[in-house]
Formats: structure tokens, sequence, C-alpha cells
């Protein structure tokens, strides 16, 4: 479940961000600004919903679930597809992240 919220998380968080992107970089309405602060607003609440000891451990472990969401916005929304390099990158992140998120710890 953690992964799936994860997943949740870095599509709202990278729509928020886009949206501020769109208004600054691409001269879209301000009215993009709206969706994009409540789909930031849900990023930030489903991150609370990680179960994990310490709110550190849980942004560090997301980090590698965003590159790898990034990379498939970069693809799907701006229609440039990631190389090999990418690929590779994200798959050493989203490893690191499994570690953090699944390494046995004493409690």
């Amino acid at each position: 479940m953690t992964y799936a919220i994860y997943v949740a998380a870095a599509l709202a968080e990278i729509a928020g961000c886009f949206a501020f992107w769109a208004w600054w970089r691409l001269d879209k309405s301000p009215l993009w600004l709206v969706p994009g602060l409540i789909s930031l607003v849900a990023f930030a609440w489903l991150l609370t919903l990680v179960e994990a000891s310490a709110a550190g451990r849980a942004y560090a472990a997301y980090g590698g679930i965003y590159i790898a969401a990034s990379l498939c916005w970069l693809w799907l929304a701006e229609g440039v597809r990631p190389d090999r390099w990418d690929i590779i990158g994200a798959a050493i992140c989203i490893f690191g992240a499994s570690v953090i998120l699944l390494a046995p710890r004493s409690a």
C-alpha cells in the first residue's frame, strides 16, 4: 500500500508543480494555480498516510518514487522519451527507496 500512496503523492506533487510551471513559464492563466494548490495539499496529506517511524525516512523513500514518476511525466505529458540513463538512474533510485522502506529495523 505504501508504494501506491507514494505514486499518488508523486502524481499530486508533479501536477501541482506543473500548474505553477504552466502559469509562470508557459504564460497560462493564473487560474491554473487553483488546481495546482489543491494538488500540492493532496500531496502533503498523502505523505502523512505512509506508515513510517519518522517523517524524514518517509520523505527520503518517497524521493525515489518521485524521480521515477517525474520521468513518466516527462514522457507522457511532455512527449520527451526518457533515455537509458534516465531509466538506469530511476531504477537505482527505486532500489534505494526500497532499501529505506523495507530494511529491518529494531523497534
